[in-house]
């Protein structure tokens, strides 16, 4: 028992160091590229997440301000499903809705190189009777109903949000969309059997369109409802 706890303690010692070690390959180069757009490293930050186009939008809280700026789009390297959201345990689906991502759901001990897991249920998905475990952002490229990332750019999102919650941000918020809510693109899916649920996800998509701010989340009646936090 004593050689078991010797080795899971250095067991995650190396994997606390492989966060340690990523941060120190990209801060220097993500510090330099937030402060020539005017922003800080460990200033907050806001994700977004399109399915349809297969990127993951990162966004810093500009200084002094409530607005946020876009400061990098990522390519998803793997994502299974397709659109519509998540709804049972093992049916590969990626979710769609408003998350938040505390410091607890940093995962720097993952299989997957590093991971954030999304809170998959959230109080809409339970309400909804929808189930699943261990929704995660991470990296090694493969999914199974998670957004995969290359080692190399989870690295840089990984540490932007670990920065993040080491500065004082107690949760950064993470909006999945099955597609860029355009007017036109509702268009095309005015017959899906989606059609109501992304209706109603549309909402929050057009309040952070017009502020620049992520709103406040709340769900009443099985709706989602939206705040505007400007």
């Amino acid at each position: 028992m004593l050689i078991a706890g010797v080795v899971s303690s250095q067991r995650q010692d190396e994997d606390s160091n492989r966060a340690r070690a990523a941060a120190n390959r990209v801060r220097g180069k993500l510090t330099r590229a937030l402060e020539k757009n005017g922003l800080r490293f460990g200033d907050p930050v806001f994700i977004r997440i399109f399915k349809e186009e297969r990127e993951l939008e990162l966004w810093v809280r500009e200084p002094r301000k409530k607005s946020f700026q876009l400061f990098r789009t990522y390519r998803i390297a793997a994502m299974s499903g397709k659109l519509g959201p998540k709804v049972s345990q093992g049916d590969l689906q990626a979710p769609e809705g408003f998350y938040y991502v505390a410091r607890g759901a940093m995962n720097p001990h993952s299989n997957f190189h590093l991971s954030f897991n999304l809170g998959y249920p959230n109080e809409f998905d339970r309400a909804h009777g929808r189930d699943g475990t261990f929704i995660m952002v991470h990296g090694n490229r493969v999914s199974i109903g998670c957004f995969a990332m290359t080692d190399k750019k989870i690295e840089e999102i990984y540490t932007l949000c670990d920065a993040a919650h080491a500065s004082g941000q107690k949760f950064f918020r993470v909006h999945s969309f099955p597609f860029r809510m355009t007017e036109a693109r509702m268009k095309e899916a005015v017959l899906d059997g989606w059609w109501s649920f992304w209706k109603n996800l549309k909402q929050g998509y057009d309040v952070f369109e017009e502020s620049r701010v992520p709103p406040n989340v709340t769900v009443e009646g099985k709706r989602y409802r939206f705040e505007s936090m400007e």
